[in-house]
């Protein structure tokens, strides 16, 4: 366990931690919370493509799940309804896991990132600096000279959870999915999610220092955003191929 900890730490926490540093230490007036925005902004745009996949899938999926509840109305057994919507997904190339591998990349780094925006004020942390990354001393924690990044800020962690609820509304989309037994179960925990995952940023928000609040608003901004964008694309797409 130690040998897998400090190989993530060398491959992803402190490259990550040092970029964040460097970032501080070039913006004008070493605003802390600028450099969080800044390296936030680089990393989303680095994983647009792989989040951008995930989405595309994750729609064309919403899209296709009348056919597919059509296909198990009219198989009777689990066998026959799992084989005609394999067909299905050949057919229309569509793979169902195809939304989960860039998630699953994803989350090293961001837990990477989330680990640094944690520590990154800890003067202990300046330590790992690499050679060539000149050690600011000590950080100003101070966000546009009005909020402290090292402390809670109830502000940032309302607006993390109304980014939150903003992203989770704009992702879920109801109306094209199924009705009926375990469909209505997933609608009623895709509905409860919606509002409960807001309340949950916003209570683990309240108490954690304000550069992790403030790290989520721009993270969830970013991909709602993404959303907005590919499921405009991906609506066109099918639109034509109705058409067609």
């Amino acid at each position: 366990m130690e040998l897998i900890t400090g190989f993530l730490n060398e491959i992803l926490f402190r490259p990550i931690f040092n970029l964040l540093i460097w970032t501080y230490n070039i913006v004008p007036g070493q605003d802390f919370g600028v450099a969080i925005i800044i390296v936030t902004m680089l990393f989303r745009f680095l994983l647009y493509p792989l989040s951008g996949k995930a989405l595309r899938a994750q729609k064309k999926l919403q899209e296709f799940q009348p056919q597919i509840k059509e296909l198990q109305k009219k198989y009777k057994t689990k066998e026959e309804q799992a084989k005609a919507v394999m067909e299905f997904y050949k057919t229309h190339q569509v793979n169902p896991l195809s939304g989960c591998l860039p998630i699953l990349i994803q989350l090293p780094i961001l837990i990477a990132l989330y680990r640094v925006f944690l520590t990154g004020l800890d003067p202990h942390s300046l330590e790992m600096l690499y050679p060539f990354v000149r050690n600011p001393g000590e950080i100003n924690s101070m966000f546009l000279g009005i909020m402290d990044m090292s402390k809670p800020s109830w502000i940032l962690a309302i607006l993390a959870g109304l980014s939150q609820f903003l992203q989770a509304k704009t992702a879920y989309m109801p109306s094209s999915l199924p009705t009926g037994g375990s469909a209505d179960f997933s609608k009623s925990m895709g509905q409860s999610m919606i509002y409960m995952m807001p309340l949950f940023m916003i209570f683990i928000s309240w108490n954690l220092p304000a550069g992790l609040a403030l790290y989520w608003v721009i993270t969830m901004l970013f991909s709602l955003g993404q959303q907005l964008i590919v499921y405009k694309n991906i609506n066109l797409i099918l639109w034509k191929l109705r058409k067609s």
